[in-house]
C-alpha cells in the first residue's frame, strides 16, 4: 500500500506533469498538422481524380451535342452509340488503366439509348430508375456523388457523376459517367500509415527528451518549495541556491530577498490585516475609515457617490466634518450609540444615510482608527414615509362620510325619522355616504391586488378602433347633446392584446374625469395614432375643462391626490381612479401621463404596445 501511495505521489509531482504536457502538446501539434495534411491531400487527389473524368465527359458531351444539332432522327440513338463505344475502346474504360468504368446516355424519356458496356447491351431503351438522374432531367443541372458499390463480397466508392446535355437551352438527355475512385483511398491509408509510424518515433524521442528537461526545471523548484517549508515553521535562515542567470535563477534570487523582509513586515501586516478585515466586511455600504484622531485615510467608491466628493477633497479631513455632524456629535458619543445616526446628504440627488461607527483596538487596547459605515435608507425613508401618508388618507376618506352618516343616524334616532320630510332626506344622504365607502374600499381592494400581483390580467387581441369607438359611443349617449365629442381615429385596424374590461375602467376614469371638470360646452377629443417603427400606439384623450397647475400635474396619479378637494368630494372622487388606471395601463406594459394649463384644457396620454398582423396570421 505504501509503495502504491508512492507511485500515486509521483505522477502528481511537476516533473511528471511537465513531461505529460510537453508530450500531449506534440501529439496535438502532430495530429493537427497529419489531419491538416491528410485533409488537403485528400482534397487534391480526389479534384485531380474529378477533373480527369470531368474532361473526359465534356469531350463526349460535345460529340453527343454536335450530333443532336446535325440531325434529331431515328438514327440518332444510334450514333450516340457509336460516339461511345469509338471513345470506349480509345479509352479503355472498364479496364484498370482507365478511370472510368462505365457511360451511358439517358435521353428525356428516362430511357438509356447507349452504354459502354458490352454486357449491359440488355438495358437499352429500358427505364432509368436512379432518382439522380431524373432530378438532373427535370432540374437540367448536373450533380454528382460518391456512392459504394458492391462487386462480390467487397465493396468500393464509385464516383457518380451526371452531366445534362443541352440543345438550344432544352434538355435532351444525362450522360451518366461511374468511375472508380477507391484507388485514390488506398493512396491515403498508406500515406496515413507512413505519417502514424513517424508520429511514434518521434513521441519515443519526445518523452525521453522530455524527462531531461523537466529535470533542469524541477530541481531548483523543489529546493524553493523544501526552503518554503522551512519558512513556514519560522525558519528565515536558509538560503536556495541559484543554478544559472535565468528566469528560475532570478526566481531564486528574490525568493531570497523575501525571506530577508518576511520577518520584517510581518508585524505591520498583523495590523493592516485587523483593519482590511474591518473595511472588508462592511464593502457592500460606503465606508470611511480613519486614524485614531478621526481624519479620514481610507474610503471607498460607493462612500464617494453618496457624499457627491473627490477621495482628494475628503482625505485628512475630519470624519465628522466631512459627514457634517461636528456640531452635534463627538466621535465618543457615536460609537456609543449602536444603533447608528440619520443624516440627510444633500446634491444633485439628495440622501438620508443612517452612519454607524466602529472603533479598531488592538489587543493592547490601544486605539488605532475608526471605521464609518454609510448605508443608504432613503428608499426606506420613502417608503415609510408614503406609508403613513397613506393610512392618514384612507383615515380621512373614511372618517369624512362616517361622521356624516353619525349626525344623520343620530338625528333620526331624536325623532327625525317621524318626520315624513326628513327622513328620507336623511335615509337618501346615509345610503350616499355608504355607496361612497364601498366605492372606496372596492377601489382599494383593487389596487391591493395590482400590488400583490395576485390581479389577473386576460388578455384578448382585439381591433383598438372598434374598442374605443364602441366606449366614445356609450358616452355620446348618456351625455346626449350637453357634450361634443371629436374622433380623429384612423380608418385603419390598429390591433392590441389588452384585457377589454380592465381597459375599459380606465378610459371611463379618463373620460369621466374629462366631462366632469369641462367648462360651459363639453368638448373631448379623441386622437389615435400607431407608431410601426417601434409597434406602439397613442391615444390623446383632450377637453376644455378647468385645467391642472403646472406644479401638479405630475401628482395627479397618485394615490388620493386631488387637485381641488372641497370640489372633488362634492362630486363624489375616491381620488383612486387615476392610479388605478396607472396601475392598469403599467400592467400591460403602457404608461400614462398628462399634460395641462390652467382654463385651456387637459390632455391624458396613454401609450400601448400593439401589434403588426402580417396576411397569413389570419389564415385559418
Amino acid at each position: 500500500m505504501k509503495y502504491i501511495q508512492a507511485f500515486i505521489k509521483k505522477l502528481q509531482s511537476l516533473h511528471i506533469k511537465l513531461v505529460v504536457v510537453y508530450v500531449l502538446l506534440i501529439i496535438i501539434g502532430m495530429q493537427i498538422i497529419g489531419l491538416y495534411f491528410t485533409n488537403n491531400l485528400e482534397k487534391e487527389l480526389t479534384e485531380n481524380f474529378k477533373d480527369n473524368v470531368d474532361r473526359q465527359v465534356k469531350q463526349v458531351a460535345y460529340d453527343i451535342n454536335e450530333t443532336y444539332k446535325e440531325n434529331n432522327d431515328d438514327n440518332t440513338e444510334r450514333k450516340i452509340q457509336s460516339i461511345i463505344d469509338d471513345y470506349t475502346s480509345r479509352s479503355g474504360i472498364g479496364e484498370a488503366r482507365s478511370d472510368i468504368d462505365e457511360i451511358r446516355f439517358i435521353n428525356t424519356n428516362e430511357l438509356i439509348i447507349a452504354t459502354s458496356k458490352v454486357s449491359d447491351n440488355v438495358s437499352i431503351d429500358q427505364k432509368n430508375k436512379d432518382t439522380q438522374i431524373q432530378k438532373a432531367l427535370s432540374l437540367g443541372q448536373s450533380n454528382d456523388q460518391i456512392q459504394l458499390k458492391e462487386e462480390g463480397t467487397n465493396k468500393k466508392r464509385v464516383w457518380v457523376k451526371n452531366e445534362t446535355i443541352k440543345v438550344n437551352n432544352e434538355v435532351v438527355g444525362v450522360i451518366h459517367v461511374e468511375s472508380s475512385i477507391e484507388t485514390v483511398y488506398q493512396q491515403l491509408d498508406k500515406i496515413n500509415q507512413i505519417f502514424i509510424i513517424g508520429t511514434g518515433l518521434s513521441l519515443l524521442i519526445t518523452v525521453l527528451l522530455g524527462f531531461f528537461i523537466a529535470r533542469t526545471i524541477t530541481k531548483p523548484i523543489s529546493d524553493m518549495r523544501n526552503q518554503a517549508l522551512e519558512m513556514s515553521k519560522g525558519n528565515y535562515t536558509n538560503r536556495v541556491k541559484v543554478y544559472g542567470n535565468d528566469e528560475i535563477g532570478e526566481l531564486a534570487l528574490t525568493f531570497n530577498n523575501l525571506a530577508k523582509r518576511v520577518q520584517e513586515a510581518q508585524a505591520n501586516t498583523e495590523s493592516e490585516k485587523r483593519r482590511l478585515d474591518s473595511v472588508i466586511t462592511h464593502m457592500s455600504d460606503g465606508v470611511i475609515a480613519t486614524d485614531r484622531r478621526g481624519r479620514v485615510r481610507i474610503v471607498n467608491d460607493m462612500a464617494l457617490r453618496m457624499l457627491s466628493v473627490n477621495q482628494d477633497d475628503i482625505e485628512g479631513r475630519h470624519v465628522l466634518d466631512v459627514l457634517k455632524m461636528e456640531e452635534h456629535y463627538s466621535l465618543e458619543e457615536l460609537q456609543e450609540n449602536s444603533g447608528g445616526v440619520i443624516i440627510d446628504i444633500a446634491g444633485e440627488y439628495p440622501l438620508i444615510v443612517r452612519a454607524s461607527f466602529s472603533t479598531i483596538i488592538q489587543e493592547t487596547g490601544f486605539i488605532t482608527g475608526h471605521i464609518a459605515v454609510l448605508h443608504d435608507v432613503t428608499e426606506q425613508h420613502h417608503v415609510e414615509n408614503e406609508r403613513r401618508e397613506f393610512v392618514a388618507n384612507v383615515s380621512h376618506e373614511l372618517r369624512t362620510p362616517l361622521t356624516s352618516m353619525r349626525s344623520y343616524i343620530e338625528a333620526l334616532e331624536e325623532g327625525a325619522w317621524q318626520n315624513p320630510e326628513l327622513a328620507p332626506q336623511f335615509l337618501s344622504v346615509t345610503r350616499e355616504e355608504t355607496d361612497r365607502m364601498i366605492r372606496l374600499v372596492n377601489d382599494l381592494l383593487q389596487l391591493s391586488k395590482m400590488d400583490n400581483s395576485n390581479e389577473t390580467i386576460n388578455r384578448e387581441l382585439i381591433d383598438f378602433n372598434m374598442f374605443i369607438h364602441k366606449i366614445i359611443n356609450r358616452f355620446e349617449m348618456s351625455e346626449g347633446k350637453s357634450a361634443t365629442f371629436i374622433r380623429d381615429i384612423p380608418k385603419a385596424g390598429i390591433f392590441v392584446e389588452i384585457d377589454p374590461d380592465k381597459m375599459t375602467q380606465v378610459f371611463d376614469n379618463v373620460i369621466s374625469n374629462a366631462l366632469k371638470y369641462s367648462k360651459g360646452k363639453k368638448r373631448i377629443e379623441f386622437h389615435v395614432k400607431q407608431n410601426m417603427l417601434f409597434n406602439r400606439m397613442t391615444i390623446q384623450i383632450k377637453d376644455n375643462g378647468i385645467g391642472i397647475p403646472r406644479n401638479k400635474v405630475d401628482k395627479i396619479f397618485d394615490r388620493f391626490f386631488r387637485v381641488d378637494k372641497a370640489r372633488t368630494r362634492t362630486m363624489g372622487g375616491t381620488g383612486l381612479g387615476l392610479a388605478i388606471s396607472k396601475e392598469i395601463v403599467e400592467a400591460h406594459n403602457g404608461r400614462i401621463w398628462a399634460n395641462s394649463q390652467e382654463n385651456q384644457g387637459t390632455s391624458v396620454y396613454i401609450t400601448l404596445p400593439c401589434e403588426v398582423l402580417d396576411d397569413g396570421d389570419w389564415d385559418v
